[in-house]
């Protein structure tokens, strides 16, 4: 027969204490917010090693008097709710009084504070949750929080932890999502030494998407707005920045940020012709909604709501979105603020990404013979003269390949070498005839029209390039070609995916991709395959974040890879092509040899004289 044990406290505090502290980053957040409720305008987080040996919260907010100083590190302490009423209406981000005892109780914490107006502050330490002193100290007014050997206590915890580098991006993803949600609050997030980011919190929104997410990002969005009872209001991106996953869409309930899939596929639904399949829409949304009618207790960390009228927010964020896409809303003019200054007095690399330079579109140039499956000729430009430096030499030379001289004062010289060019691989072999057919043009710049006998085909040529160059790269004869980019791309990942990118460079430069590590939570693409545009290089490797997170073998993770690859350099769709392209493609799908796109959906409509004459009664 079993025996009911009433726990020790001790033991009691370290079970609870998983339930609110599961890494560094939750220890950050739940600092945050007690630092927010505190009415602080200016709030710095410093980290040091991923934040388990050493984490600080320094606010300028109201402080605590010695008595207060004294009870904050017990369970249920709390300033932020006096009765069970009090649940019906909560504004404050944190009300259990649970966030202080769980994180002393895994670790070794120092606390300075002072109320406003007081001669002197409170200084406390605490180890594993019990007072070890607690004494008057001459301090700022605001509150200091050092945490210190998080975890020494529970060994079994600290072993589940993953690297300094992937829980300090784990701390910056959490501390940057608490500061999107408050633009009215300074925040500046500090890693071994490093400013990682410094919004100016001037209250404007604006001011800190841009802060936080760079020019890239905020010059793609879209405002959105939605009047009533449920206030919505923020930004959508347009349909041409979409992503290959989920991972920057944010939302704010009351200034808390959480997750929800019902408003996920609010913000997604006006995108359903807007946006091809398997892309998302990027999202930083603010919802106002009386706290009588949204539970934010249902989640031990807070992170997940529920709604006494779900229907009535899914229609106020969807309204939002529609009127962003619908035009009732223009892109966000944004400010020159204090990071930005910062951005332009770093090295060049950072002086690029924070304002690209114009780029002259290269010449044009058309081989006599257009083959599909070779890489096309890669766009090059003019460099700056300060660039010089800053850029590697290229890993390959393909024909015409131009040399680039750039002198103070001088016009830039564009030379073509005088080796014979490599003559262009015949469409079929010798023993393979082109099928018979009439190319009819093309409609909607999407779809080919050929004609045959008894027979229209009408073709998805973006579908059928992309199999034919995931075929070549699928193939163990070719190897892809990388071409070295001009003005090299930055990207910065969301939720640590950078280290995982970085984990698998080894595996993306067998691909024609070549990235290198760019600070702890971003990297710089250098080159991607020939057949790529350079301006899709961002929108590529975030297509490869997405598929690299979800995980699976390594056989799916390489052919997720090389359907982006494929997908990114085959022929747009909704832009017309040049008839020879076109004649090309539809050859080869007419021959036999393309029928399925990479995703398995057929490239190709075969409508029989007969079915057109049934249709128009003939």
């Amino acid at each position: 027969m079993s025996i009911i044990n009433l726990l020790p406290p001790h033991v009691a505090d370290l079970i609870a204490a998983g339930e609110v502290v599961e890494r560094p980053a939750s220890a950050v957040k739940e600092l945050l917010e007690n630092s927010i409720d505190a009415g602080a305008k200016n709030i710095t987080v410093e980290i040091r090693s991923g934040g388990i040996p050493y984490i600080r919260v320094t606010d300028d907010g109201c402080g605590m008097s010695p008595s207060d100083a004294g009870t904050a590190f017990l369970r249920h302490a709390t300033s932020k709710l006096q009765d069970a009423a009090g649940l019906e209406a909560i504004f404050s981000l944190g009300f259990r009084g649970e966030a202080l005892a769980a994180i002393a109780s895994v670790s070794r914490i120092e606390l300075l504070t002072r109320e406003c107006g007081a001669p002197s502050g409170t200084r406390v330490t605490l180890d594993r949750g019990d007072i070890q002193e607690m004494g008057e100290a001459g301090c700022p007014e605001g509150t200091t929080i050092i945490v210190r050997d998080l975890f020494f206590n529970t060994p079994a915890r600290l072993k589940f932890l993953k690297s300094d580098r992937a829980e300090a991006s784990a701390a910056l993803a959490s501390a940057l999502r608490v500061a999107l949600g408050r633009p009215d609050i300074s925040v500046r997030f500090i890693k071994d030494g490093d400013e990682e980011f410094f919004t100016p919190g001037d209250g404007r929104a604006v001011s800190c998407i841009y802060a936080l997410f760079g020019r890239d990002f905020a010059s793609g969005m879209l405002e959105a707005s939605s009047a009533g009872s449920i206030a919505v209001s923020g930004f959508v991106s347009s349909p041409a920045h979409g992503r290959g996953n989920r991972a920057a869409q944010y939302f704010f309930i009351n200034g808390r940020a959480v997750k929800s899939p019902r408003l996920q596929a609010a913000v997604e639904g006006p995108y359903k012709n807007n946006l091809p399949a398997g892309r998302y829409p990027q999202c930083v949304l603010y919802i106002e909604i009386s706290p009588a009618l949204v539970d934010v207790n249902v989640h031990p960390t807070k992170a997940e709501v529920k709604f006494s009228d779900e229907r009535a927010v899914f229609d106020a964020v969807y309204s939002a979105s529609r009127s962003a896409l619908e035009g009732t809303t223009r892109p966000p003019e944004f400010p020159l603020s204090r990071v930005v200054e910062k951005a332009a007095a770093a090295p060049q690399t950072r002086a690029a990404e924070a304002a690209p330079p114009p780029r002259p579109s290269a010449p044009s140039y058309a081989p006599p013979v257009y083959d599909p499956t070779l890489p096309r000729e890669p766009q090059r430009a003019p460099l700056a003269d300060d660039e010089q430096n800053d850029i590697k030499k290229p890993l390959f030379v393909r024909e015409p390949a131009a040399v680039y001289q750039a002198q103070p004062n001088i016009q830039v010289k564009i030379e073509f070498p005088s080796e014979p060019s490599v003559p262009a691989a015949p469409l079929f072999s010798a023993d393979t005839a082109e099928p018979e057919f009439r190319l009819a043009g093309e409609a909607l710049g999407t779809y080919i029209i050929a004609e045959r006998e008894g027979e229209i085909v009408l073709i998805d040529k973006h579908a059928a390039h992309e199999r034919i160059i995931f075929d070549r790269l699928k193939s163990d004869r070719h190897s892809p070609m990388p071409q070295s980019l001009i003005t090299p791309a930055t990207l910065t990942p969301p939720n640590g995916e950078a280290e995982e990118l970085m984990k698998n460079a080894a595996l993306l430069e067998k691909l024609g991709i070549v990235i290198e590590e760019f600070g702890e939570s971003s990297v710089i693409i250098r080159a991607v395959p020939a057949d790529m545009a350079a301006e899709d290089a961002r929108a590529m490797l975030e297509d490869i974040c997405g598929i690299i997170s979800g995980g699976g073998s390594p056989e799916g993770l390489m052919d997720g890879v090389l359907y982006t690859i494929a997908c990114k350099a085959a022929i747009k769709a909704g832009k017309s092509s040049d008839p020879m392209e076109n004649r090309a493609l539809a050859a080869r799908v007419l021959a036999g040899e393309v029928k399925y796109c990479p995703h398995g959906r057929p490239v190709a409509l075969t409508l029989s004289k007969k079915e057109l004459d049934r249709h128009f009664g003939r």
